[in-house]
């Protein structure tokens, strides 16, 4: 669990984002089942910790116009409920006298009432939507900030923690999260404020009732206030008893839903993987289990609807009946007239219903539990990367500049998982400007992870990584990320597509062998499923030879080229970008001879070791390319 978190401003008055909260260990005397309940009950703590900030220094400008808007509507509102109810007294005592003006005339006072009331309604509707829609607006730009910055989205796939299915948590969990709350607090006030005034009525109008119980005279003051109160306390808390287990279940079920989710966009995704295999049929094995689960949280979850409607339905049907039953005998015996029958029942049921107000939203503020709960560990899951980045806990890796003519160093560099276990321990290399280092080593030794270490992707370990400050860097990964959009927004990707004109970014795809998509260039299309393997990696080399990047780290960015066209795109490489600077990991030996140097990696007890670190030798033929594009090679170095 975490402490308090506090905002900071800078001397210039702008806000700067907050540091994580502090880890506080829980109490070694809790049992584990005490222990997750502590963390649970924490987890709203942390979800208001970042959510109140809707309403700081740093939250939405009309946050405070919204919210005394939508309390000030909210009285107005209860006001104009109070002056009906008074009508509804008069227009029933005209009526009982046969009064035509007075029924005539307060026909005439109605429609105002009605129309104000009508209207304050729908401003108070658009006022809480106002605060909701902002409040998520604000809220969800926090979050997905924090999720995006410094790869962090990346990075929760390799921690552990409760922060499966992300996406989902912050599109509708996050919606529900600040949705609920706008109407519970809306809903409370009015009901509070509703439950006041019409006590005074029911106060007044009913007065004392007395009656013979076994020959004495027993006086019940206020008696209608008394049964209001008694009526609402039986059913809100029959709802609780019922419906204590609506939390739990809520959460179940958003959590088989968000699984179910996944394994549907799972199977998009791998689309052509799991049609080559012919897996159809396992992968609907996978999703039927999935939607079983569902179907179990759901029919779990109509049990605790229908138990809860019991109550409420049954609640609803009664209370109008109730206040004319227990008034009767004062109407019968005259001390109560026929207008204060029905002002006393109008009152009733609006009290039972502020009172009552538990009853009808127990399931939503269930809901809201689970879904605050859901968004707050995703939280938690960012602040135990951002309290790593800040040196806290696991070792992280630093990043630094080089001097001189240095692109790329590593310094007593060590990688490690998240929780500390050693992948490549103690590497110490130098890489200078144009050199193009090839990263060997059996599968296992932690090649790809040291790559993801250099790209700033991995951070935890130790030593430094340092990079010349004046170069930009670009990866190009074995699965290249393909775009939505068009073929022009995938090959200009990360940068706009307008930064490059057709022809150039059809140039490039003439260069890597995909002039044939030339004329589909501005074509809407789904690439990521129409192009195959070795046609995305192409594609990557054409981002590569628009962005002309001065460092380039290749993460087996050729493993689904053949032999030919990987030779090609290496001789390519070097001719296009011959000043740049090439780290590439790499299981084929031909790739050597596009390379001037090779540092080879080998699994040992506390990690990979950096075991040689040599000078490739040129060979005959076209394996002497290197001595067309690079510069003279140095002396071999010794084997580390």
């Amino acid at each position: 669990m975490e402490g308090p978190i506090v905002g900071v401003v800078d001397e210039a008055g702008k806000h700067i984002e907050p540091p994580p909260p502090e880890v506080v260990e829980p109490d070694p005397d809790l049992t584990p089942e005490e222990a997750e309940q502590a963390r649970k009950d924490y987890l709203l703590t942390r979800f208001w910790i970042s959510a109140r900030g809707f309403w700081g220094k740093s939250g939405d400008r009309l946050a405070w116009v919204f919210s005394v808007a939508l309390l000030l509507m909210i009285v107005a509102n209860v006001a104009f409920q109070y002056g009906i109810n008074v009508w509804n007294r008069a227009i029933f005592d005209a009526i009982e006298k046969r009064d035509a003006a007075s029924v005539f005339h307060l026909t005439g006072v109605f429609f105002p009432l009605a129309i104000g009331s009508v209207l304050l309604g729908v401003a108070q509707v658009y006022g809480r939507m106002g605060i909701q829609r902002r409040w998520r607006a604000w809220l969800t730009n926090s979050v997905v900030s924090r999720w995006l910055t410094n790869g962090r989205y990346y990075q929760l796939n390799l921690v552990g923690g409760d922060h499966k299915n992300p996406e989902y948590r912050i599109a509708e969990d996050l919606r529900i999260a600040t949705d609920s709350p706008v109407d519970f607090v809306s809903g409370v006030i009015a009901a509070f404020l509703s439950a006041t005034t019409f006590i005074v009525v029911l106060w007044t109008i009913g007065g004392a009732l007395t009656l013979t119980v076994g020959g004495s005279a027993v006086t019940i003051p206020g008696f209608l206030v008394i049964a209001a109160i008694v009526y609402a306390a039986i059913a809100s808390g029959s709802i609780t008893v019922i419906g204590r287990r609506f939390v739990q279940i809520s959460e179940d079920k958003n959590q088989a839903e968000a699984e179910y989710r996944y394994a549907l966009t799972r199977v998009r995704e791998n689309g052509e993987s799991i049609a080559l295999l012919g897996g159809e049929e396992e992968e609907r094995d996978g999703i039927d289990k999935t939607f079983g689960h569902v179907l179990k949280q759901w029919a779990r979850l109509a049990g605790q609807h229908m138990r809860t409607t019991l109550v409420s339905q049954g609640s609803s049907l009664i209370a109008p009946v109730v206040p004319l039953l227990l008034c009767a005998p004062k109407f019968l015996d005259g001390s109560m007239s026929l207008g204060q029958v029905m002002q006393a029942a109008s009152a009733f049921t609006i009290v039972q219903s502020a009172f009552g107000w538990l009853v009808d939203n127990y399931p939503r503020l269930a809901d809201w539990n689970a879904c605050a709960r859901r968004i707050a560990s995703l939280m938690m899951s960012l602040d135990g990367l951002e309290r790593a980045e800040l040196g806290d806990g696991i070792g992280r890796i630093k990043r630094g500049e080089t001097t001189g003519e240095t692109m790329l160093s590593l310094h007593d560099l060590s990688v490690t998982l998240d929780d500390g276990t050693a992948v490549v321990g103690d590497a110490e290399v130098k890489i200078e400007s144009g050199e193009r280092l090839l990263v060997a080593g059996e599968s296992g030794t932690g090649k790809s992870t040291l790559v993801r270490a250099i790209a700033g992707l991995w951070p935890w370990g130790g030593g430094s990584v340092n990079f010349h400050p004046d170069r930009r860097l670009f990866m190009l990964p074995q699965k290249p990320y393909v775009p939505s959009g068009t073929l022009r927004r995938a090959a200009a990707y990360p940068a706009a597509s307008e930064d490059w004109t057709v022809e150039q970014i059809g140039e490039a795809l003439d260069k890597v062998g995909l002039g044939h998509l030339k004329e589909k260039i501005e074509e809407d299309a789904p690439w990521d499923q129409t192009l195959s393997g070795g046609e995305k990696q192409r594609l990557a080399f054409a981002r590569l030879f628009l962005h002309r990047p001065d460092i380039i780290v290749l993460d087996e960015a050729t493993s689904a080229l053949d032999a030919k066209s990987q030779d090609k795109m290496m001789e390519l490489l070097t001719k296009e970008l011959p000043n740049a600077t090439v780290v590439s990991v790499a299981h084929r030996v031909e790739l050597e001879a596009f390379h001037s140097r090779k540092i080879v990696l080998e699994r040992r007890k506390g990690g990979a070791k950096l075991v040689s670190d040599i000078d490739l030798i040129p060979r005959k033929g076209k394996r002497r390319l290197l001595g067309r594009f690079l510069r003279q090679r140095k002396p071999a170095r010794s084997a580390a």
